[in-house]
């Protein structure tokens, strides 16, 4: 049976880079809207009805415009935007997440992807504070580099019509109010938001985020060995996925810290570094914010839902 996806927003960056990684599939039907009709919202609703899952790339407003223009119970919804992360009757789009996570979104209705930044947080900390190895109520301070793709088409114009001259490293989210917060809490299983601090790199894609972990005060310090393999038993679990953890190694630098290192693909690793000694440890992610961030995590998602293979369209 062939499913039919319609892309509300496909001319948007999440929206583009989906579209090409579902150009060649035979099992879809691909609809697309007119571009004199995208801000119809009569035509946007004749689409969203019709289509068997719509994918929102859309900014927030716009998405709760269009989940409201269905009409049916049959239109199965992933949104892109941050608009439904949190929301009661929304599963969240990370697939490795928990070990049932991926089947949880295969049977939803509506799947909430997750943003960019979350992801590197949720992978590093989620399976310590379930393991006992965090205290739930640790003070997370989270930081990293991202791609100015992130920032989606004014960042990207902005940025590449500076050229040379754009800002190499500028942090940003300086009154520590970013609206990743309330995901970023609710799914690392935290009872407080992190202190986040991100900032965005004159490249085009990719992204690399850091947790430093100061240990030496909680009742029962984790090693080095115990994190890693408590990282690596977890996402070990989630079959098929594409989250894997690097080998623990006493490294003072690594060429593999690179933020554009998994750029085109779908995955995302975590190295562990530690020093026990000083009860002293980081987890950092590297992954494409427009892929496993992004575009990438919403086809996996696709492809969970319509029951094929989760690697399908994706490069690992």
């Amino acid at each position: 049976m062939t499913a039919r996806v319609f892309i509300d927003g496909e001319a948007g960056t999440t929206g583009l880079q989906i579209r090409e990684r579902l150009a060649m599939r035979h099992d879809l039907e691909l609809l697309s809207i007119p571009e004199e009709s995208r801000k119809d919202a009569a035509a946007r609703a004749e689409y969203l009805n019709k289509a068997d899952v719509a994918i929102l790339c859309l900014p927030d407003a716009a998405a709760k415009e269009s989940v409201a223009l269905i009409e049916n119970d049959t239109t199965r919804v992933i949104d892109a935007s941050s608009a439904h992360r949190v929301a009661d009757g929304w599963a969240y789009g990370f697939a490795e997440m928990d070990a049932d996570q991926a089947d949880i979104i295969a049977a939803a209705m509506r799947v909430a992807n997750p943003g960019c930044w979350p992801q590197g947080l949720i992978a590093a900390v989620r399976p310590l504070i379930a393991g006992g190895l965090l205290p739930s109520d640790y003070p997370l301070t989270f930081h990293g580099v991202s791609g100015y793709s992130g920032g989606g088409k004014g960042m990207i114009a902005d940025y590449e019509s500076a050229d040379a001259s754009a800002n190499r490293f500028a942090p940003y989210a300086l009154g520590f109010n970013h609206k990743h917060l309330p995901e970023m809490t609710e799914y690392t299983l935290a009872e407080a938001a992190p202190l986040f601090s991100p900032a965005v790199g004159n490249y085009y894609k990719g992204m690399l985020t850091v947790v430093p972990l100061n240990l030496a005060k909680l009742d029962k310090v984790p090693t080095g060995e115990q994190i890693h393999a408590a990282l690596a038993d977890h996402f070990a679990s989630s079959a098929g996925g594409f989250v894997d953890v690097a080998p623990l190694e006493g490294l003072e630098r690594s060429d593999e810290l690179d933020p554009q290192a998994l750029n085109e693909t779908n995955r995302l690793r975590l190295h562990v570094f530690a020093n026990d000694a000083r009860a002293q440890a980081a987890i950092i992610a590297v992954y494409d914010n427009l892929g496993k961030g992004a575009s990438g995590a919403a086809v996996q998602n696709l492809n969970l839902m319509l029951g094929v293979d989760q690697t399908t369209s994706l490069a690992a």
